[in-house]
């Protein structure tokens, strides 16, 4: 099976709506395994944190099959959050090829990446293989970083 191709497309304030139901849908299933699961205070929190000016839209084929987040916290430091990808595409490669794409971004220019995963998520398997290391934990989520290589 190939990994489907695809592009990022800049996100914009109009594009909440659709994306904090993505997150929904595919955040659904971890909150319910730790017993977190409150749509309202998922569809809250995702309003509060969304800032389009760093989140990329994933296309794939012209349709939106995720979304991601990467930016520079500081000089050095890249933030990876809100990485959703539609159920459908998932399991297809596709997110580790847009999380290589965005590792090579951080190693062009030497930065270390970090991120939270929610606690149970099988995201933190992406992330293992990918050289991520566990910082710190609290009850809900599991704190990461990748170092900077060069």
């Amino acid at each position: 099976m190939s990994v489907p191709a695809f592009v990022f497309a800049p996100a914009k304030a109009g594009d909440l709506s659709a994306l904090t139901e993505l997150r929904l849908t595919v955040m659904a299933e971890s909150f319910n395994r730790i017993g977190r699961f409150n749509p309202e205070r998922a569809r809250a929190w995702f309003a509060d944190t969304y800032r389009p000016e760093t989140t990329r839209l994933i296309l794939v084929d012209g349709e939106t099959a995720g979304c991601v987040a990467f930016f520079a916290t500081e000089p050095g430091v890249m933030k990876l959050e809100h990485f959703y990808l539609d159920p459908r595409w998932q399991g297809r490669g596709l997110g580790t090829a847009i999380l290589d794409g965005l590792l090579a971004e951080a190693d062009a220019v030497g930065a270390r990446v970090i991120l939270t995963v929610l606690r149970q998520s099988d995201a933190q398997r992406l992330y293992d293989r990918r050289g991520f290391i566990v910082t710190g934990h609290d009850d809900l989520d599991v704190y990461m970083e990748r170092p900077a290589r060069v």
